[in-house]
């Protein structure tokens, strides 16, 4: 059964996603105050995105979130907008709320 979620609440998730993304990537540009701030940020990163998308795919979002926050690099890869084109444009099965 396909599920259907008011454009509205695409738009916000979407927005909220790319917040989350540019405040996840602002650490990137802090050489060491960055990284301390990513061991806070990484787990609380992690959890809003479980909280974005429900289910057992939110649950990986949010892992996969954890770790590339964690891991020195990665921080410029944008895993909220990835989650919600994951979501909302790519998964034609059926769309979570």
């Amino acid at each position: 059964m396909k599920v259907t979620v008011p454009n509205a609440q695409r738009k916000r998730k979407l927005w909220q996603g790319l917040l989350l993304d540019a405040i996840g990537m602002a650490s990137f540009f802090l050489p060491v105050l960055g990284d301390v701030i990513d061991v806070f940020w990484a787990p609380l990163a992690g959890w809003l995105m479980t909280k974005m998308y429900k289910g057992r795919v939110g649950q990986i979002a949010g892992i996969v979130t954890l770790l590339e926050e964690l891991v020195p690099g990665p921080d410029l890869i944008p895993t909220f907008t990835i989650m919600w084109l994951y979501t909302y444009i790519f998964n034609k099965d059926k769309t979570p709320l």
